[in-house]
């Protein structure tokens, strides 16, 4: 059964958000149709500003670290800020977050445009992802709060659909953009999608939780800040040297504001993080299936472009063309899965056999090595491709199935910042060891970073893509054995019902004779 989500006006009203939808004139159809827009224009953005980092080093004169911070600052701000937007929508309303964040998305999008060096490049794009945070995690609430039972299934599997179509069009679309006129008008392009999504909101109907309560906001400050500090830390790690005062600092500071979060969502009146959201298994382990997936991918999203265009020395369109092979089934599988749940099948195998296949591909990808053509990446990737399809149909429901009608916001917010924190996280990781396995070889962090961003020009280019591809090699077999062992506590959290606590029995009248 379908239900309309209704503006709340009266803060003191009591009633459940999807109770109250009843009253209203349904208009889920318009509704969806722009959440699902908002998801494709984010999917594309990330996947396909990838493939544009090689051009975009070249016309900045950047490589290294400043030229990831393209990538990472945006899933930065994105995943940092995720939680706090779910509580906030919870709060003043969930359309009126989401509106805000697609105004920042378009304006952020705007200006990496017209950037004229690589740190206003930086700062626009965590504009961007600052307002994709509000976007994302408003977006599933809404949902959440405008279907129930079989209808919630499909529409988040409409959204995983979506988000793979989102993707799989990236690279391509954006490598042919970058190939033909320059990143730039790429840029132009998400801009004025975002534009179209910001006029588009009228058409939801606004959402509040039943209570209204205050922001935690030093809770919120130090979350931001922490996970801030520790992905500078690990971007930073292979330039400035893994034993830097600094670096050692950020990481201490990171963890030590972490620490003071959970101990501060543990005793503030109104948490910017319920825990008992994560002690409720089921939907931990949901989480860790986001987490776990967000690992498995987004590695191999980011860097296997410029590394198609160094090694191999192809161009961006046919590097973008190659990346169909991982992208391509993240467009269909979200919507088999969601079916398969929908008739019956438990989700609970399915995120298994889905990140299974996250392991194995990226197992498989200890192939790689310099001249190698789509035939050879094609197992490997379609592997990962189709793992993470799978499970992107049925995480956000099955989390979402786990909460309250008032908490979806909140629970929303927490499974995305989980999500693009790993995804955040995992940008920064899995670049960090390239580039500190490159450096190892070659002796220099400047060259090491060149070689990175897709630059092995010169006569040593086939000792260069062979160096490049050993620690491909190595960071991929790393990511397989992760995945693995993260899908293991997941079974543990589904399977493995938790222990109550011993009850004395009862004394029975004749138990004394």
């Amino acid at each position: 059964m379908r239900t309309t989500s209704p503006r709340i006006t009266d803060p003191t009203h009591t009633a459940s958000p999807v109770a109250q939808a009843q009253a209203r004139p349904p208009r889920q159809s318009a509704g969806l149709a722009l959440v699902l827009l908002g998801m494709l224009t984010l999917a594309m953005s990330m996947s396909g500003t990838t493939i544009a980092l090689p051009d975009i080093g070249t016309d900045l004169h950047a490589s290294g670290a400043p030229l990831q911070w393209v990538i990472t600052g945006y899933f930065l701000t994105a995943s940092s800020v995720m939680l706090v937007a779910g509580s906030v929508g919870d709060l003043i309303g969930r359309r009126r977050v989401y509106r805000a964040g697609a105004a920042l998305f378009t304006a952020g999008l705007g200006l990496s445009a017209l950037a004229p060096g690589i740190w206003v490049l930086d700062a626009a794009r965590a504009l961007a992802g600052l307002g994709a945070a509000g976007v994302m995690a408003n977006g599933g609430a809404l949902l959440a709060a405008t279907f129930t039972g079989p209808a919630r299934t499909k529409a988040f599997a409409a959204l995983g659909t979506v988000g793979g179509i989102g993707l799989a069009a990236g690279p391509t679309v954006c490598g042919a953009m970058v190939g033909a006129v320059g990143w730039r008008p790429a840029f132009l392009g998400f801009a004025v999608a975002g534009a179209l999504i910001l006029a588009g909101t009228g058409v939801l109907a606004e959402v509040r939780g039943a209570s209204r309560t205050r922001l935690d906001a030093p809770g919120a400050a130090a979350f931001i800040l922490a996970l801030a500090v520790l992905l500078a830390a690990v971007t930073q790690g292979p330039q400035d040297g893994w034993t830097n005062p600094w670096v050692l600092a950020a990481f201490m500071t990171g963890f030590a504001l972490l620490a003071g979060f959970v101990v501060r969502q543990q005793r503030a009146a109104h948490p910017v993080l319920d825990l008992t959201l994560v002690r409720d298994r089921p939907y931990l382990a949901w989480t860790l299936a986001g987490l776990a997936g967000a690992f498995g991918f987004v590695g191999a999203l980011s860097y296997l472009p410029s590394y198609l265009q160094g090694a191999n020395g192809v161009g961006a369109s046919q590097a973008g063309a190659t990346m169909l092979l991982l992208t391509a089934p993240v467009l269909f599988a979200p919507l088999v899965s969601g079916r398969l749940v929908a008739r019956g099948v438990p989700a609970r195998w399915l995120i298994l056999v889905g990140l299974g296949l996250v392991t194995a591909g990226n197992a498989g990808l200890t192939v790689l090595h310099p001249g190698i053509g789509p035939a050879q990446l094609a197992a490997p990737l379609l592997a990962i491709g189709t793992g993470t399809g799978l499970a992107n149909g049925i995480i956000d429901g099955q989390a979402m199935n786990r909460v309250t009608p008032e908490r979806v916001g909140m629970a929303a917010g927490f499974l995305n910042t989980v999500r693009g924190g790993g995804q955040a996280l995992a940008i920064a990781v899995f670049g960090a060891a390239l580039l500190s396995l490159l450096q190892a070889r070659v002796g220099s962090q400047s060259r090491a970073a060149l070689i990175l961003a897709g630059h092995l020009d010169g006569p040593d280019h086939a000792v260069l893509a062979r160096q490049l591809a050993d620690a491909w090699q190595l960071v991929s077999l790393a990511v397989a054995v992760l995945v693995a062992l993260t899908a293991a506590v997941i079974a543990a959290l589904l399977f493995i019902p938790a222990k109550s606590p011993a009850k004395s029995p009862a004394k029975s009248p004749t138990a004394k004779r």
